[in-house]
């Protein structure tokens, strides 16, 4: 679950009602750390961690400014429009960053994250043997899950519901698709990316049908 925010968190919990009424586990919820969050929202996190949802780290901010390379226009035109933060920032700017990141969830009492999934999967121009040098045990990128401990990616195909034009909904469609015969296929684990509002946008049917097929729900520490 992505972008779990102050602003959004209420729509996460209507998310989760859903999921536990088709018997789905508790899952990974991606927190934004850098947002105006209130004592009675971080209780509501606090919550959410001891029915055994797994916190994240998620950027930041989930936002940037105007783009300044044609690498990041084109990217925020297609795929992550203002929110791709890493793009905007160097190599230890980045690690700045997920540092920052990290140290939020103790400094809040929230269990301290394993994972760290950049906003748009999109990781930047860092290198990746000084990622070691961070406290999380894996990271989510767009192709899969980096394992920190040995620097292997395990490519993992990835499927998103979060379609709020009727071109975002049609490129969607034919994303999952592939994606998920890939997943058959290959026989890998399906990563099923959601957002707060995905059940109310135009794929919500598409993903209601998904998740009540009978799935083997895993976690990111098992799929590695």
């Amino acid at each position: 679950m992505h972008d779990v925010m102050p602003e959004t968190l209420s729509l996460v919990e209507d998310f989760l009602a859903f999921c536990s009424t088709h018997a789905i586990p508790p899952m990974t919820l991606l927190v934004v750390p850098g947002c105006d969050w209130r004592d009675e929202q971080l209780d509501r996190l606090r919550d959410l961690a001891g029915l055994g949802h797994e916190l994240a780290a998620h950027g930041w901010l989930h936002r940037v400014g105007t783009p300044q390379s044609l690498y990041h226009r084109l990217h925020s035109t297609l795929l992550s429009r203002n929110v791709a933060e890493h793009l905007a920032l160097d190599g230890e700017s980045i690690l700045a960053l997920m540092r920052r990141s990290h140290a939020w969830f103790a400094e809040h009492d929230l269990p301290a994250p394993s994972l760290y999934v950049p906003p748009a999967w999109a990781l930047g121009a860092v290198a990746r043997q000084s990622l070691a040098s961070l406290d999380f045990a894996r990271i989510e990128v767009l192709r899969g899950v980096l394992d920190l401990r040995t620097a292997h990616l395990h490519p993992l195909p990835l499927v998103g519901f979060e379609a709020d034009s009727g071109f975002r909904a049609a490129i969607l469609r034919l994303w999952n698709s592939s994606q998920t015969g890939m997943a058959r296929i290959s026989r890998r684990t399906l990563r099923i990316g959601v957002h707060p509002q995905d059940l109310n946008l135009r794929l919500g049917g598409s993903l209601r049908e998904l998740l009540k097929e009978r799935w083997h729900f895993i976690s990111y520490g098992d799929v590695l």
